[in-house]
């Protein structure tokens, strides 16, 4: 406990640490249900058609993610798709009609299929084959054909293919022998971008000349490459790196000379940089402290395109036209869902299409996260983004919850959360901590948790708890822990291994079972399964320190409530997975509240059911942490 009266101290050593406004006052908010919070629409992407008068989007407005066309002129959004079981992820409309693509799993089991449908709506499948893969990867540059990725000769391995758009009839471009990751072809089609991850940071980085079989390493460190784009001529590749420097920064590769240009830098990882259609135009995003900073530049004069002043908000999701005369792009924050945006390229002027809060939804009544950082065990300042309650003060003290990001090496950013928002405004405090070994702040830091997971990761939430416990507004005794995927696994790891640090758990779909999950990855995560084994460990070679973080080896510690929702359908985390720690904890004779989808997967997409589970998450957290009496069904 003597860590803990050394905050103070330590942040006066550590630039960033905060407090968490403790001297802030409290307001009355209004209360809203989960269907109110999930009545919000969810709209993905933003296709320009042909004739640019519409974008084709996914949207769920209809409880379960379809395609729609929506109109520049009216925002008017008119359902293409009438899916009520598969989500129908829309990808593009054809170049010269209004044709459109389309990818659908199977509730959830990611062996996605390629579709098209045409002006009457008849759909047809392109990539029939049961068991196969398939994943597109963008179209031609002269946009008579587009390339995709299909794994129908073997289910690990994602070979290239071409299709003509007025045949639909595809032909083999690569065939991916080496389980390769598949980056940018030229604008000429004659060369691949291919990369071989060494571990989860680091790989190599190729270029493959389809016509004369040659491949050449860009890569010239070990660190991480990911090529972005080609030159329009074909000529010059343009990549990211972190060769030599903590984030990544934008190169240029000359095929010719062989030379290396860096052309842009800067304290943060830029994310992406791409070119328009035409050239004229260079999209840049970056990661700045969990949020998206974008930059559209004009390339012959070097000048930023001034976008709209949106306060804290972020720009993301640009795409340009083929034409370069409109832009679409995405304003979002952490107390605001994604809305759709065109920007007149050529006469200035921008449009908003959607509104996807619910209009039941005050948003004064929402929080507005913030960027903390606190001191861990070892005085290495973690940063987390923070939702404080609107009603929390010295008077009124409310629970608290440690969210853990997936991964491993995810990041909590500062988007909107559904589930977080409301379990907010049901009055909990929400710390989302990136600990170590989260992406975005340094490749050092991301590297901190290499075969050291469940360990000091772990104790980089439990002093977020600790955290939490000092500010004067949080109830200490009333802390818990929320986590999906990897997160999961560490809600289950702090309930075995730090079994009094937080008073209840809810894992959502997270692993229990190192062992196990290593042994059974998806056949597609071929590419980077050795990179996957690098980071965590081999478990037919590392299997004792596998089953040592392992929760389910460690079941007999749980003495806390737990919760564990999960997806039939998940091919990342079997359901055996949960089966087995729900079995062994109630085997404790602890509280154990357990949610299954026989109709999802790694991630719940139904609204319906995301009600449900949404629901039954702050009913739990009611009960045991808020100590609530239990409703009687």
């Amino acid at each position: 406990m003597a860590k803990l009266f050394t905050f103070a101290f330590v942040c006066i050593l550590l630039s960033g640490c905060s407090t968490g406004g403790s001297e802030s006052a409290s307001q009355e908010v209004q209360q809203y249900s989960i269907a109110q919070f999930m009545n919000n629409t969810n709209v993905r992407g933003g296709s320009f058609s042909h004739d640019r008068t519409k974008l084709l989007v996914s949207s769920d407005k209809r409880g379960i993610f379809n395609a729609y066309e929506i109109k520049l002129g009216t925002g008017a959004a008119i359902p293409l798709t009438a899916s009520d079981s598969s989500s129908v992820f829309a990808l593009s409309y054809f170049p010269s009609d209004d044709r459109f693509l389309f990818q659908m799993d199977d509730n959830g089991n990611e062996i996605f299929h390629l579709f098209v449908q045409d002006q009457s709506g008849q759909v047809t499948e392109l990539t029939p084959d049961a068991n196969a893969r398939a994943m597109f990867l963008g179209w031609a540059d002269d946009r008579n054909s587009f390339f995709f990725a299909y794994s129908k000769r073997d289910p690990r391995l994602m070979d290239v293919y071409e299709m003509d758009v007025a045949t639909l009839t595809m032909q083999l471009l690569y065939q991916n022998d080496n389980a390769f990751e598949l980056g940018p072809i030229s604008p000429d089609k004659k060369q691949i971008v291919l990369a071989k991850p060494i571990n989860t940071n680091d790989n190599q980085l190729f270029v493959h000349n389809l016509e004369t079989g040659i491949t050449t390493e860009v890569s010239n460190a070990r660190a991480a490459f990911r090529a972005t784009d080609f030159s329009k001529d074909g000529g010059e590749l343009y990549y990211l790196t972190d060769a030599g420097a903590e984030f990544q920064y934008l190169m240029k590769y000359n095929f010719a000379s062989g030379e290396r240009q860096q052309l842009r830098s800067m304290d943060w990882d830029i994310s992406y940089a791409y070119f328009s259609q035409q050239g004229n135009y260079q999209v840049i995003g970056a990661n700045v402290d969990g949020s998206t900073q974008v930059k559209v530049v004009e390339v012959a004069s070097g000048k930023e395109i001034a976008f709209p002043d949106f306060g804290t908000a972020d720009v993301n999701a640009v795409e340009i036209s083929d034409d370069e005369s409109l832009m679409r792009f995405y304003v979002e924050s952490s107390a605001t869902p994604g809305d759709l945006y065109v920007y007149d390229l050529k006469h200035g002027g921008t449009t908003k299409l959607t509104n996807n809060l619910n209009p039941e939804i005050n948003p004064e009544d929402l929080v507005l996260a913030e960027v903390v950082r606190f001191p861990s065990f070892d005085s290495l300042a973690i940063p987390a983004i923070y939702y404080r309650p609107k009603v929390a003060d010295a008077n009124n003290k409310v629970p608290a919850l440690v969210w853990v990001h997936g991964g491993p090496g995810g990041q909590s950013r500062q988007t909107y959360n559904p589930l977080v928002q409301y379990l907010v405004n049901q009055g909990y405090a929400v710390l989302a901590v990136n600990n170590r070994g989260s992406s975005g702040y340094g490749k050092t830091f991301y590297q901190m948790d290499d075969r050291n997971h469940g360990e000091k990761d772990l104790q980089d939430c439990v002093f977020g708890k600790h955290w939490l416990a000092e500010q004067d507004y949080i109830d200490p005794e009333k802390i818990g822990i929320i986590g999906g995927s990897y997160g999961g696994f560490m809600v289950m790891r702090a309930l075995t291994a730090e079994p009094d640090a937080f008073e209840v758990g809810v894992n959502i779909f997270g692993v229990t079972n190192w062992l196990r999950t290593l042994k059974n990855i998806p056949p597609w995560w071929e590419s980077f399964k050795d990179a996957l084994y690098t980071e965590m460990g081999n478990p037919y070679e590392d299997s004792l320190r596998l089953y040592e973080i392992s929760p389910l080896f460690h079941a007999d510690n749980i003495t806390k409530p737990v919760m564990v929702l999960q997806g039939a359908q998940d091919p990342r985390v079997l359901q055996v997975e949960s089966d087995e720690i729900v079995e062994a904890a109630r085997q404790k004779g602890v509280p154990v509240e357990y949610v299954l989808f026989p109709d999802e997967g790694h991630g719940f997409v139904k609204k319906e059911n995301q009600i449900e589970a949404y629901s039954k998450i702050a009913q739990f957290l009611d009960v045991h942490l808020k100590k609530k009496p239990a409703l009687l069904n």
